[in-house]
């Protein structure tokens, strides 16, 4: 992703005058020629409309930009697509949006995907007068590195290349990075991460990834991300429709490693581990199979009423794994459940927590950072759909419980460690295009969690 937010630029700029229906009607009342434009396009200053002014030469000489609601900082993620290419400030702007929401949005706005295209026509740059640009950078190229992450296809996002962007990221923060492969898994206790992928090509064999970051007392949190680089379901094998999507089965990975690099090069006042268990659900002659009971790093056994309920499995071991370490605070993301998509949607991710405190503070950081997510029960009357007659657990819950997002949710909570613990079922996707968000994958829920941990460890 290329720079677009500047801190200072020698050259000139084009300004952007940000106003509201209201604020739009008093500016053109003095600006006959802007008036007439206006009239001719239309323009009234409504969420995302933009007037291009031209000056005597016809060289662009400023931008009218509808801001709608005010108090929406969202709708600048918009302005990238719509403007020609050059370099732009904020002159104007609605009361209530700062500077660093509206550099941040332009930002989010600007990303591309254009790996395996050719790339495009150069990009309109913002510089962000006012705002923190260096911070507004790391947050939008971490969100980015999600972003790619998640675009990139299976054949060039396997476990492997899974790894090396871990170990870049440690490397790149002095952080400290463990990976088990293969068998060692079952050596190491992790036997259903190892159940899981070794189905998968021996090139593209499962592992385990750890990255510990921080020193000394301070409070450590803990990210675990869900690494299914590509999920064909298994032996319960998924149609071509259901499969289409399935590279971005990683997700939940590449979303705790971005908000990782975020807490790193912010240099948060905690210590933190990141767990990502990174495995292919794939179909072979070892694959796992419906009927199969298997171990867990818990000693808790598992029946798998259903291969493609894989996810659950291997965040099964990792989320053990944090209880070893005795976190403040645990957050698990995954790409989980269809059940949370017809429930929610794919723009608003579900979260699940039993901690008041957290999901106070979660709102609170979501509502300020414009990063939406709603609380969803851990309802325990459903706990008993997951009792298995020949294991400790099962995978698939009965039917009668129905709400499939929740039962996860409660599958996850039996492994989870006590105390601050937060499960995220993120879709990671646009489905669709719309101003400011480009199809396909999508940074989800990790601003306001950041927003959040920086507050609440501050």
């Amino acid at each position: 992703m290329s720079d677009v937010i500047l801190e200072t630029f020698d050259g000139p700029t084009v300004p952007i005058h940000a106003l509201t229906e209201a604020e739009t009607t008093a500016a053109l009342a003095t600006d006959a020629f802007a008036a007439a434009l206006a009239r001719t396009a239309d323009f009234k200053g409504k969420t995302g409309q933009l007037l291009l002014v031209p000056d005597a030469q016809g060289a662009l000489d400023r931008v009218l930009f509808g801001a709608g609601d005010a108090q929406h900082p969202t709708v600048y993620r918009a302005l990238p697509a719509k403007l020609p290419p050059g370099v732009y400030r904020i002159a104007a702007r609605p009361q209530g949006v700062t500077p660093d929401q509206i550099a941040l949005h332009f930002a989010l706005g600007s990303y591309r995907f254009d790996r395996y295209k050719t790339p495009g026509a150069e990009q309109a740059r913002l510089v962000a007068e006012g705002a923190d640009a260096a911070e507004v950078r790391q947050v939008a190229h971490a969100c980015a590195l999600a972003r790619d992450m998640i675009n990139t296809p299976a054949n060039d996002m396997g476990p492997r290349q899974m790894e090396t962007i871990a170990r870049e990221i440690a490397e790149q923060h002095g952080a400290r990075i463990s990976v088990v492969e293969g068998d060692a898994l079952l050596t190491e206790n992790y036997p259903a991460v190892h159940a899981v992928g070794r189905a998968a090509d021996p090139s593209r064999a499962p592992r385990m990834i750890e990255i510990s970051w921080g020193e000394g007392d301070k409070p450590l949190v803990c990210l675990v991300g869900k690494g299914v680089v590509f999920d064909t379901g298994g032996l319960d094998i998924k149609p071509s429709a259901g499969m289409r999507n399935m590279k971005k089965d990683m997700g939940g990975a590449a979303h705790v490693l971005a908000l990782g690099r975020m807490i790193m090069t912010a240099n948060l006042p905690v210590r933190l581990s990141i767990l990502v268990p990174v495995v292919e659900n794939a179909i072979s002659g070892d694959a796992m199979r419906p009927g199969d009971i298997l171990a867990s790093r818990k000693g808790l056994t598992i029946e798998v009423g259903n291969t493609d309920a894989e996810g659950r499995l291997i965040l099964a071991d990792a989320l053990t794994r944090a209880c070893e370490l005795e976190p403040a605070l645990t957050i698990d993301m995954a790409t989980l459940t269809g059940a949370a998509r017809v429930a929610l949607g794919p723009q608003l991710p579900p979260y699940f927590t039993d901690d008041e405190g957290l999901a106070a503070d979660i709102e609170a950081a979501a509502r300020a950072e414009w990063d939406p997510m709603w609380r969803l029960p851990l309802w325990k009357a459903y706990a008993d759909a997951l009792d298995s007659d020949v294991a400790g657990i099962k995978n698939d819950p009965d039917a009668w419980a129905q709400a499939g997002a929740v039962t996860a949710a409660l599958f996850l909570q039996r492994f989870a460690p006590k105390g601050a613990w937060v499960h995220l079922d993120v879709f990671a996707w646009n489905p669709r295009a719309r101003p400011g968000y480009a199809t396909g994958g999508e940074a989800q829920t990790i601003r306001g969690l950041y927003r959040m941990i920086r507050e609440r460890f501050a």
